[in-house]
Parts: C-alpha cells; sequence; structure tokens
C-alpha cells in the first residue's frame, strides 16, 4: 500500500492533482518555485451590473458554457485510420450477472470478466446459469488475455467452465484477491493449468494490440479495478462495479486522478456500472453498517447470527471486529463462508485472531451470550446454512427463541419470496431478525445516481454504454449519460451479443454474434433446454399421469386393462377417479386401433381422454407420459 500510495502522489505530480494544483496556485500568487518570495496584490471590483440576455434569453450562453457544448470528435492522430475495434457483449445486459465482454481488433481478442447469474423459480432444478461464450471458443486462437475486474461470483463465476474449453491456457489477469478466488475455483474444478497474473491498481499490461491499464474502485469486495484499454482504433474505459465511499473500511477509494488522466488522454467509449443507476441518491459508505452491526450486536442477550454475501470481505472484518469489541468468538458456517474467510486471512484481507475464531463444533462449550455466527443464505437458498440453520437441519447450530439474526444483504431480484420463506421460519422459532428495512445492516456495493454523473462528468466520454443492470437500470443509466452531455446518437443501450464497431471515423453498431445463457445443471452444462424446464415447472405445478399399456397391433387388440398412476395430481389418490381414467384410456385406446391407426395416433388418444376427464373433474392438465407394450 505503501508503494501504491507514492504511485498515486506522483501520479497526483503529473497529472495536476492536488499537489500539482498547489505549487500552480503559489506560482499564480507570486511566489517563484524556489521558494522566492514576491509581493502580490488581488484587486476585487464591488461593481454588479446586470447581465444582458439575447433574443433567445441566456440559454445559448448556458449551452457554450457546459460540456454539452463540446465538439466530441473522435477522430486522433494517435488512431490508425484502417483499425476497428469491435466491443461485444456476451454478458451483463438486461440482467444482474452473467458480466462478459469480448473486445477484437487486427486480429487480437481480449475478455473482460466471466461471470454467472444464479437461478430463480423460473429454474427448477437448475444450478447456476452461464452466458454463452460460443464466440470466444470460435476465436479462442485470438485471445491474448482474460481481465477480471473483481472476484464476485457475477464476474468471475464462468471462468471453470470457459477454462476447460479452451484448448490452450489463457493468461488471467487480476488483483491478489481475485485471483485467491478464482485459484479456490480452479482448485474445486481440479484446473491445475491455470496461468495466474497478478496485477495492482496503477499496472500496464501489454495484450496482443491491446494495452489494459488499471486503476483502484471501491466496490464491496478488496482488490476491485476499473480498467482502461488502449487499442490503435481508440480507447475504452470500464469502470467496473464501483462506488464513491470516501470513507472506506480498507482506506481504498476510487481513483478520481486516473479517470481525469483518462480523460485528458480521450475517452472513445466508457463502459459503466449500471446496478444503482435507479437510486436518486449517493450510496452511503460501508461504515455506516459497521455501527449498526455493533450496537446491534453489544445490545443482543443470546447468540448473533449473521447472514451474508460470502465475498463482502468487508462486511465480515466489520462483523468480526464488533463481535470481539462485545467479548464474543466468531462462528463461520457455509461452504463458501468458511473458504473466503480462510482466503481472506490467508492474503491478509480479513484480520481476527485465531483465539476469536472458533470451530461450530465448539457451540456447546460456549455461553449463547458470547457467539456471534457468520454464515451463508442471505439469499434464501434452500441448502445455504441459513436456511438449513431456521429448518432446523444444521448438524451443529440449533436456532433457538430469543436469538438475534440479521441478514446483511439486500435480496438480487428474483429472490425475494425466498428471503421472506426464510425470515418467516425464524420469526416462528421466536428469533429477533433484523434485515434492511428495520435498521441499515447493509447498504449497497453500487454507486448511485449522483455518483454516476460525477464520474461521467470527470471522464466526458465521446460515447458512452451502460452495463451491469437490468433494461429498466439501462436505460436510467443512458439518461444520466444525456443529462451530462453525452451526445444522444453516441449512447448505446444494447443486447447481449449486439455488437458496437469503433474506429477513427466514430462508432456505430456492428454485426449481431451468437449469446444466450447456458444452464448447468449438477455435472451436465449446456444440455438442460427451456423445453426441459417448462417441463419441470409443469410437473411441478399440475403433477403427472403415467399411463401403461399392452397392445397387439396385428390383431388390433388390446391386452388387459392400461396400468394408470398419478402424482402430483389433486384427486389422484381417489380409487374412483382412478377407475373412470382407467376405462377412458381403454375404450378410447380400442376405437383407435379399430380405426386402423398407428402407435403415434394411439398415444395422442390415451392422453386426450385423460386430459379432458381430469379437466372435467380438477380443472388441471397434468403432464401425460403414455408408454405402450408391442406384443
Amino acid at each position: 500500500m505503501e508503494q501504491l500510495g507514492q504511485r498515486y502522489k506522483s501520479a497526483d505530480r503529473k497529472q495536476g492533482g492536488p499537489q500539482g494544483q498547489r505549487e500552480h496556485a503559489k506560482t499564480r500568487q507570486g511566489a517563484s518555485p524556489q521558494g522566492e518570495k514576491t509581493r502580490s496584490y488581488k484587486h476585487v471590483s464591488i461593481e454588479h451590473k446586470r447581465p444582458s440576455l439575447t433574443k433567445e434569453g441566456n440559454a445559448g450562453q448556458r449551452q457554450a458554457n457546459s460540456s454539452r457544448g463540446r465538439k466530441r470528435t473522435f477522430d486522433s492522430s494517435k488512431k490508425d485510420k484502417g483499425a476497428t475495434l469491435k466491443i461485444i457483449p456476451l454478458g451483463g445486459l438486461d440482467a444482474i450477472g452473467m458480466n462478459m465482454t469480448a473486445f477484437e481488433c487486427k486480429g487480437d481478442m481480449i475478455l473482460d470478466d466471466a461471470g454467472l447469474m444464479f437461478p430463480d423459480d423460473n429454474h427448477p432444478g437448475v444450478d447456476l446459469i452461464l452466458p454463452d461464450y460460443t464466440y470466444v471458443l470460435e476465436h479462442a486462437r485470438k485471445l491474448k488475455g482474460i481481465v477480471i475486474t473483481h472476484g464476485h461470483e457475477d464476474h468471475t463465476g464462468s471462468l471453470p467452465y470457459l477454462y476447460k474449453d479452451l484448448d490452450v491456457p489463457v493468461p488471467i489477469y487480476g488483483t491478489k484477491m481475485t485471483l485467491g478466488l478464482i485459484e479456490g475455483k480452479f482448485a474445486e474444478h481440479k484446473i491445475k493449468n491455470a496461468r495466474l497474473v497478478e496485477i495492482k491498481p496503477g499496472d500496464t499490461v501489454k495484450l496482443g494490440c491491446f494495452t489494459a491499464e488499471f486503476f483502484a474502485v471501491n466496490h464491496s469486495i478488496p482488490g476491485s479495478v476499473g480498467v482502461f484499454f488502449r487499442c490503435p482504433a481508440g480507447n475504452v474505459l470500464h469502470t467496473g462495479d464501483f462506488k464513491l465511499d470516501q470513507t472506506p473500511i480498507d482506506g481504498v477509494t476510487t481513483d478520481f486522478g486516473a479517470l481525469a488522466r483518462f480523460s485528458t488522454e480521450g475517452v472513445d467509449l466508457m463502459m459503466s456500472d449500471s446496478t444503482n443507476a435507479m437510486n436518486p441518491n449517493f450510496t452511503l459508505s460501508e461504515a455506516e453498517v459497521g455501527k449498526e452491526l455493533s450496537k446491534i450486536i453489544a445490545q443482543a442477550r443470546s447468540r448473533v447470527i449473521i447472514a451474508s454475501f460470502a465475498s463482502h470481505i468487508h462486511r465480515m472484518q466489520q462483523i468480526c471486529d464488533a463481535a470481539v469489541a462485545s467479548g464474543r468468538k466468531v462462528v463461520v458456517t457455509g461452504r463458501s463462508m468458511i473458504q473466503n474467510t480462510d482466503i481472506a486471512r490467508r492474503l491478509g484481507y480479513l484480520n481476527i485472531s485465531d483465539d476469536d475464531l472458533i470451530d461450530a463444533y465448539e457451540l456447546k462449550d460456549i455461553p449463547s451470550d458470547q457467539v456471534v455466527i457468520m454464515c451463508t443464505g442471505s439469499q434464501g437458498e434452500p441448502l445455504s446454512a441459513l436456511a438449513r440453520i431456521a429448518n432446523g437441519e444444521h448438524k451443529t447450530i440449533d436456532i433457538e427463541e430469543g436469538d438475534t439474526v440479521i441478514i446483511s444483504a439486500t435480496p438480487v431480484p428474483g429472490n425475494e419470496k425466498a428471503v421472506t420463506r426464510v425470515v418467516n421460519q425464524l420469526a416462528k422459532i421466536g428469533a429477533d431478525v433484523w434485515d434492511k428495512s428495520r435498521g441499515r445492516v447493509h447498504v449497497s456495493g453500487h454507486a448511485g445516481a449522483e455518483e454516476l454523473k460525477l464520474v461521467l462528468s470527470i471522464v466526458q466520454p465521446k460515447a458512452f454504454m451502460p452495463v451491469h443492470g437490468e433494461a429498466s437500470h439501462l436505460r436510467a443509466h443512458a439518461r444520466l449519460a444525456e443529462a451530462t452531455g453525452v451526445p444522444v446518437e453516441n449512447i448505446f443501450v444494447c443486447e447481449n451479443g449486439e455488437s458496437l464497431e469503433l474506429s477513427a471515423g466514430g462508432i456505430e453498431r456492428g454485426e449481431t454474434v451468437q449469446s444466450g445463457i447456458v444452464f448447468v445443471d449438477g455435472l451436465s452444462v449446456g444440455d438442460t433446454s427451456m423445453a426441459v424446464l417448462e417441463e419441470r415447472s409443469a410437473l411441478s405445478s399440475q403433477g403427472v399421469v403415467s399411463i401403461a399399456a399392452a397392445l397387439n397391433l396385428k390383431k388390433r387388440t388390446l391386452l388387459g386393462d392400461p396400468a394408470i398412476e398419478m402424482h402430483g395430481v389433486s384427486g389422484g389418490d381417489d380409487g374412483y377417479l382412478l377407475d373412470d381414467a382407467t376405462t377412458r384410456v381403454r375404450n378410447a385406446l380400442l376405437r383407435t386401433l379399430d380405426k386402423g391407426c398407428g402407435v403415434k395416433e394411439l398415444k395422442k388418444a390415451a392422453r386426450d381422454s385423460v386430459h379432458s376427464l381430469l379437466w372435467e373433474r380438477t380443472k388441471t392438465r397434468p403432464m401425460v407420459v403414455v408408454s405402450l407394450l408391442e406384443v
């Protein structure tokens, strides 16, 4: 950090930072750089004159003085007139997660982030959702490197799957914390040939015809960076996920000096985090959460259980500090929470002594008012530690009346119902549940609208593409860009797969490439289709009817009565309903056999007869599976 600080101070002086500005001010007032003092006089006019207005009013004057009036040309002597940069978002648009963008120029390609998204109620049985990276695999020979802005799952989660599909080990660039988390993922997937390259804010890396300069940003995980990409066709700034927290837990703030320097050099396209674009205010500091957690933990009469994101190391540090200050020991449970705690401690990002950290199996020997439990499950995941605790299924932790439970996170869109179920289950037991609606136990890690406008005003990009958000977030961010002076014709709200092409002549929409989503279902990657998910949804909502019958097609006869089973069907356990269904199916099969129809028509007749009966009796349409045995 000392070296990093020195680097920033040096950049300050070179780029007109605070130190350089102070020296310039001294010189302007009459003091020479060598310290020679001269007398200076300041003349102040006290006359106030009313400004004269033109026929059109003073709007034209305001326009001329604002950034809106500035000509923003893409042409530059530094650009290769024959080069074109393709910007291809493969994920991260119209969704919270799956962030992945490819850049191509002069036969070289780099990949910016490789994330995933967690399933919701519309994806029964699915474990993870990945962006379709077929385009990357098709152009793998061009791939010079993968740049990761920070360690959250929505920016790193698809890396193990992508890496196993690549023929050669492509270098992955990230900060120490980011690479530590990636290394843990690769170990789970038994990937041993990874090329992990550590970078620090201020570093510049050469990747084919690209150079990538990294700069520090503040986010809800240590080691977050933004990237400034330079190539023969122009410059692109990607902010990564960020906020403008001026009292950060780890002391790392977003580097305004770097943003101003990039603006001076020229930013042809800016890609910026849109997650919190609809929040009209500044996002509160993470330090505010620590104050609230300290108060709740100090006042709790029994155990305190806190669920948060396993990658939110800053939050975990504040929980540990509050626990130790209250004389409590800390227990960590949940696979990802245990793994990330170990990584963060080993790399020096999480500070808690071994004496204050205990194993969950030691809980029975410690009074309940001397314990704080950090666990996973802030999104209501059915198999998470908090959900298992609430359902009485955890191996070592039982919830008791009077325990305090803090859900230190905001539900990701789509997870609200799952979180509510867990909260209600905890309330039934008698736990005192805290969430964001009751106290300031969580703040966002993403910049609000005012912060986004501030960064846009500093960078002054020639073109803008909002990223990292759903459609409403992207549109809101686009309006902010227009308000800060980006020409509306240079603001691009894109879909995944829709490319942009940047050249010395400007920027325009390019061709659309293959994109979409890939489901991870157990050991299956990409084999689960939407048709399969629709069948699962039908099974869960209406149930299934199984029909089995033996027949002789040559003699056109049915051998015995059909066997029918109903699962998840209203009234399916009613013997009379089963008898009526058997009669309907037998008669339908016999009529169809008499007509000389084939197997396909026989299956349809059996299926339609059951659907008709169940709609009459129960007003439901379950899935019907027909098996015909030809004898």
